[in-house]
This record gives C-alpha cells, structure tokens and sequence, in this order.
C-alpha cells in the first residue's frame, strides 16, 4: 500500500508540474504583442481617418487631431482586439468641469458658437464621402468604420477637449485635468476621458516593473477572451480598460518573480484579496490616475470583478 501511495503521489506531482508548463507556456505565448503586420494595419486605420477628416470642407477649417487611443495606442492590444479606437478631436470648443463655488464669470467662459452635435454630424459627413455610407454605421459613441483588406476595424470617436478643473492642494490655485469628452446620442451624458494621463501612466508602470505590466495586461486579457469562449459569464464585464486598470493598481514588486505563471497567480492573489469588499479598493484609480475605478458611475462593480478573479483562478489551477 505504501508503495502504490507513493507512485499515485508521483504522478499528481508529474500531472501538477506538466499543467504549470502548459500555462506557462501559454502566458508566454500571450504576453507578447501582436506582430508588424498587424500593426501596420492599425497605423494604417488612423492614417485613413486623418485623410477623411483633411479633405472635409467644414473640418479643415477647424484645429482638429486625429490620434489612436485605448490598447493599440498603450501597446497592451492582443488579437482578438478587432478594431482599433481613433479619437478625433476638435480643440476648438472644450468642456469643462468647475470646483463648487466657482462661476463660469469668474473663469471668464461663455457660451460656445461650435456645438458638439454639429460637429459629430461634421464627422460622420467627412467618413461618409471617404468611406461611402455602407461602411460607416452611427453609434451613440462612435462611428464603426468597416476593415479593408490593408487596415483594420475602426471606432473613430468624436470628442472635444475637456478640462478638470480643481483647487491646488495647499494654495488653492485653480488648475485642471485636460483630457476628452464626448456626448452620447442615447444618453446625452457627458462621458470623459484621459488617453494622454493613461498613456503616460502605462509608459512609467511597464518601466518600474521591468517590462511585466504590459505583459501582465495581454495575458489576463487574452486569459479573459479564452474564458469567454469557455463559457464564464464573469468574463463579460471584464472590458479591456478595466483589466489595465485593475493591473495598473497591483504593486510593482508582484511583477518580480521567476516566472510568468508566478507572477499571475500573485497578481491574481492580490486583485482577489483587494476586491472582496468595496472599502479595500475605494481609493483605486483608473489608468489615468484621475478618476476612480470603482464610482457609481463605472459600468462594473467591486463583486463583478471579484467573481471573475474567483473564476481566473479557478480555470488556470484546476483541481
């Protein structure tokens, strides 16, 4: 009996070791980012709405920029990202957002002349006649600019500048945020951003960590699509900007570690440890560093990304 114990033993270990070598493979495999070519499509799709948007007789009067934002720009984009977000921002009329008590006679602003609604119908109108209106549809948000065969998807978003305005801690001197802000057609509700602050913030957190934040990024990404394909419906509001987040609040010294699967499960161990209750992450920031990841006003809650945390860890360590 004891023999046959010690041969069973032997066999969950080799079983057990076999299993870590997959995943590690896997991560490995993972971890890296699409290839050249896949990246020249995208260059390509930002260069095609710059083009659109040049050759509008209304827009080339306008101080209009045209950059990619999200994973593509952040470099943390794996293959399932099937189209590539390009902001289109008109820097002519901004949004803005005040301290309580501070009036918009006192910071010298008045009514704007360009109205965001004209110039979204500006936008669309220049897609149209570069495009041709079959492969471009109108969303709330953006407008989805059908693949060819040299570039990929593209979301090109309309926004305005926008500005967060706020009182220097100490002096109490006005300064502000500058990100982007845009209005939904269903909603009208101003959403806002900040691509430069979270691109900036990647940059710095993948150096710190010895190139493992972004690594860590596609892994659990690329991890999150293979789930959703298995079947966990926890994976669904796990959106990329919300795992680069989530990952962007892991300490730097959990990215140290011998190898990959290492590394994941005490990212994986900390992110569950942190969001068993909202008060243990309340304080967390978005990739930006200016707004919270976990307000009321986020499509996620605190329980949703722990079941998924719950799920990850169950799927890469089978019992």
């Amino acid at each position: 009996m004891k023999s046959t114990f010690i041969m069973q033993n032997q066999r969950e270990k080799a079983k057990l070791n076999q299993t870590r070598t997959n995943w590690e493979n896997k991560f490995s495999m993972w971890s890296k980012p699409p290839g050249k070519a896949e990246q020249n499509r995208c260059n390509r799709a930002v260069e095609a709405i710059k083009d659109a948007v040049r050759r509008d007789y209304n827009l080339e009067n306008k101080t209009v920029i045209t950059f990619p934002q999200g994973s593509y720009r952040n470099r943390t984009n794996v293959r399932q990202d099937s189209d590539v977000d390009v902001c289109v921002l008109c820097e002519d009329t901004f949004f803005y957002d005040l301290p309580a008590g501070i009036s918009d006679e006192y910071v010298g602003f008045y009514p704007a002349t360009y109205k965001f609604g004209s110039y979204k119908n500006d936008v669309e109108r220049a897609l149209v006649n570069c495009f041709g209106r079959a492969n471009v549809k109108r969303g709330n948000k953006a407008f989805d600019v059908n693949e060819s065969s040299n570039r990929i998807d593209i979301d090109a978003v309309p926004c305005f500048t926008f500005r967060q305005y706020y009182h220097e801690i100490g002096t109490g001197k006005l300064y502000y945020h500058e990100g982007i802000a845009l209005i939904p057609d269903n909603t009208h509700h101003l959403i806002t951003n900040f691509p430069i602050q979270q691109f900036n913030n990647g940059v710095s957190k993948n150096n710190a960590t010895n190139r493992r934040f972004k690594k860590t990024v596609r892994i659990v990404k690329n991890l999150r699509h293979e789930m959703e394909e298995t079947g966990f419906a926890s994976s669904r509001v796990m959106v990329s900007f919300l795992i680069e987040s989530l990952i962007w609040n892991v300490p730097n010294n959990l990215f140290y570690t011998a190898s990959l699967s290492e590394m994941i499960q005490g990212v994986i161990t900390y992110l569950w440890n942190c969001t068993q209750t909202v008060a243990t992450c309340n304080s967390w920031k978005e990739v930006n560093g200016i707004k919270y990841l976990f307000h009321d006003s986020q499509s996620w809650t605190c329980s949703q990304v722990n079941q998924f945390i719950i799920d990850a860890w169950n799927y890469i360590n089978p019992v």
